[in-house]
């Protein structure tokens, strides 16, 4: 979770100039348009899934935080009111983000055992249950958190209160 969340405070101090953000921006509105709970929750798991693969979802992970924190970061530049949120609480003070941190702290742990493993040329065959229960936890973890996600812009759409100050 430390280098998760590193890696994201670096992006989330990255400059964006007005037109990397206005593109960000409108590429995101469209992302996210017509997005549910599953749209939510299947965003969520293609990103997580290839933090698995051995070595790689070490980097993946690493560079969807990096990601995210940019993101943050054009969000801040086109909406200077959430400069004076904390990047970091954006992750740890919302039950969905405490979840999506988890789920990926998770795969992104297992991608660094599993390349561990086989540099040391260990047997992979231990590995493939907790590996699957990992999985599993990821998947149901996302699941969830992409409900609580859904539920929680709703009912801010619903008071009036437009969560990405648009």
């Amino acid at each position: 979770m430390g280098l998760f969340s590193a890696a994201y405070q670096i992006g989330s101090m990255s400059e964006v100039s007005d037109e990397e953000a206005n593109t960000f921006m409108g590429e995101f509105e469209e992302l996210v348009k017509d997005i549910d709970a599953v749209g939510i929750f299947v965003h969520n798991t293609t990103i997580s899934l290839p933090m698995f693969i051995p070595g790689f979802g070490v980097a993946w992970g690493l560079f969807s935080a990096w990601s995210t924190g940019f993101a943050f970061s054009a969000i801040v530049s086109i909406t200077p009111q959430l400069a004076e949120i904390p990047p970091l609480a954006i992750l740890y003070l919302s039950p969905f983000g405490l979840m999506e941190l988890v789920a990926y702290s998770m795969a992104t742990s297992r991608s660094f055992i599993l390349i561990r493993a086989i540099g040391k040329k260990t047997n992979l065959i231990p590995f493939i249950r907790p590996t699957g229960i990992e999985v599993g936890i990821v998947i149901g973890l996302l699941l969830i958190g992409g409900f609580l996600e859904d539920y929680m812009i709703k009912l801010a759409g619903e008071q009036g209160f437009d969560i990405l100050g648009f």
